[in-house]
C-alpha cells in the first residue's frame, strides 16, 4: 500500500513515515498544502494522512481539491481540532477518517489498516490464498504454520497481490501501489522483487502461486 503523509511538523511527519515503513507500507512525505496538491495531481496514492494546520494551502483546501476528482483515495484526518464541529465538517468534505492529535502510532497503524482493507475485504485481518496466509495486523505472511521471511518490498508484493487474487497486476500497478515516488518506471527493482518473493513462496510452498500472464502481468491464484 502506497500511502502520502502531509505534515508540516516534520519530527511528527518523519515518526510517522518510520513507524508506517517499518510495517512495510510505502510512504512519501510533504510538508506543505500546496506541495501535497501537486503530488495527489501526478502520483497515485491508497492513502493519504493529512495534517489540517499546514502552510501554502490548508488540509481542507487540500482535501476539496482532491475529491473534486478523485473519489476513491482514502484520506484519514489528523487534528490538533477536537471540536465536533471540525471533524464533522472534515467528513463531510469527504475524509473517511479523523484522528486527533496527540495519538499512539499503534492507533494510526490501526485506523489504516482499517482504511485500506475496507476497500477490498469487509475488514478480514487475514488474506489467504490457499495454504499461504498474510496476517495484516502483525504485517506476517506464513506458509501453513511457517512463518516467511520477507523484505519489505517482498512483504508489500505479496500483500498487493493477495488483495487482487485472481485478476491481472502489471508492473506499473504494483510500481504505482508499492514504491514510492523514488523509483522510476524503468527501474528493473520490481522483477528482482518479483523474482526473490516467487523464490521463496515457491521454496514454503512447494509450487508457486503467482503466475505471469503475457501482455498482462502477474496473477496471484490458488493452485489447483
Amino acid at each position: 500500500m502506497r500511502i502520502l503523509v502531509v505534515e508540516d511538523e516534520r519530527s511528527l511527519c518523519d515518526a510517522i513515515a518510520r513507524s508506517l515503513r517499518r510495517l512495510a507500507y510505502s510512504v512519501d512525505c510533504c510538508h506543505d498544502g500546496r506541495d501535497a496538491m501537486d503530488f495527489l495531481a501526478v502520483e497515485r496514492f491508497d492513502l493519504v494522512v493529512l495534517d489540517l494546520n499546514l502552510p501554502g494551502a490548508d488540509g481542507m483546501t487540500v482535501l476539496r481539491t482532491l475529491r473534486e476528482v478523485d473519489c476513491e483515495t482514502k484520506v484519514l484526518i489528523l487534528s490538533a481540532r477536537s471540536e465536533v464541529a471540525e471533524k464533522v465538517a472534515g467528513l463531510d468534505a469527504g475524509a473517511n477518517d479523523y484522528l486527533t492529535k496527540p495519538f499512539h502510532l499503534e492507533e494510526l497503524a490501526a485506523r489504516i489498516r482499517s482504511l485500506t482493507l475496507r476497500r477490498f475485504t469487509q475488514n478480514d485481518v487475514l488474506l489467504t490464498c490457499g495454504n499461504l496466509t498474510f496476517d495484516t495486523k502483525a504485517r506476517r505472511a506464513f506458509a501453513g504454520d511457517e512463518a516467511l521471511s520477507l523484505t519489505r518490498k517482498e512483504t508489500g508484493i505479496l500483500e498487493y497481490m493477495m488483495l487482487n487474487q485472481g485478476r491481472p497486476v502489471s508492473q506499473e500497478e504494483l510500481l504505482e501501489h508499492v514504491w514510492d515516488s523514488s523509483v522510476n518506471n524503468f527501474s528493473n527493482s520490481i522483477r528482482v522483487h518479483i523474482s526473490a518473493l516467487r523464490k521463496k513462496l515457491r521454496a514454503a510452498l512447494g509450487h508457486d502461486p503467482i503466475r505471469n500472464r503475457i501482455g498482462e502481468g502477474y496473477v496471484m491464484e490458488e493452485a489447483e
